[in-house]
């Protein structure tokens, strides 16, 4: 993750807890020489992430806080695992655990979540992408939770692929329209994926030289029959009523990617505490 955007991020996330004031409750019963150690630890099982957001936080509201990291992003612990340990002032330890946590807690739930999917998928060719339903400004940070659970990107923005949905086709006059305008548009490191809501859409897509098509709200039945039709030409992504109960069908009718929104924008936080010792 850059660094630049991480600093940003825990920055905004401090000043909304601190406001003009700062922590008034710790300053009025902590010494400012107090000196404390703690521990972040799972108090469920889980795959962790966002721990450089965490660390952040200690360190921009004292740098003489250390903070150790035991279970790095990606790793897996269960209830009692020891994340991170905290040693420093105990003023800036209290000051900076609400923001930590929250950071660390989402992310690893999104980690988590990410992680669920791609078991379920096992030993098929499917891949568990995200989507662009993030939570605004944490969006980098999200899809690095997901890699963090073994799932892989879609396009980050609007501006690095194209992605022609049922709107872009009403309002372009059709699949074959709006695929030839935006080939001609496209610069050559540009992707074009577009949405087809059933098999003949699917046909006028590849028709028009589609190189990845949207399946969107699918039945499996007709996920089977658009694997055949498709023969390889084209990447599918499935996306659409995708759950733990649902996902292992779905990668078994052959498409290359499932794309979920609820890894992002659905997903409960991890449970981690901070405690000290």
């Amino acid at each position: 993750m850059n660094p630049l955007l991480i600093e940003d991020a825990v920055r905004r996330a401090l000043a909304e807890d601190l406001g003009d004031a700062g922590d008034i409750t710790t300053l009025a019963c902590i010494p400012a020489s107090a000196l404390s150690s703690a521990v972040i630890a799972a108090r469920a099982s889980g795959v962790i992430a966002g721990v450089e957001l965490a660390r952040a936080a200690f360190r921009l509201v004292d740098p003489r806080v250390e903070v150790a990291v035991e279970k790095d992003d990606g790793a897996r612990v269960q209830r009692g695992d020891i994340a991170l340990r905290i040693e420093g002032p105990s003023r800036a330890i209290l000051t900076a655990e609400r923001a930590a946590l929250n950071f660390l807690g989402h992310l690893s739930g999104v980690a988590t979540a990410t992680a669920t999917l791609v078991e379920a998928v096992k030993g098929t060719k499917a891949k568990i992408v995200c989507t662009r339903k993030t939570t605004p400004g944490l969006r980098a940070f999200e899809k690095h939770a997901v890699r963090c659970g073994g799932g892989a990107n879609h396009r980050f923005g609007l501006y690095d692929a194209m992605m022609i949905k049922d709107n872009h086709i009403v309002a372009a006059g059709g699949i074959t329209r709006a695929m030839t305008a935006a080939r001609a548009a496209a610069g050559h490191l540009v992707k074009i994926e577009i949405e087809v809501d059933g098999l003949d859409g699917l046909k006028e897509a590849l028709a028009a030289g589609a190189e990845v098509v949207l399946l969107d709200n699918m039945p499996v039945e007709d996920m089977k029959k658009a694997v055949a039709l498709n023969a390889g030409r084209a990447v599918l992504e499935a996306s659409g009523n995708v759950t733990l109960q649902t996902v292992r069908a779905i990668a078994e009718t052959g498409v290359d990617v499932i794309s979920s929104g609820a890894i992002t924008h659905s997903a409960p936080a991890l449970d981690l505490g901070l405690d000290f010792l």
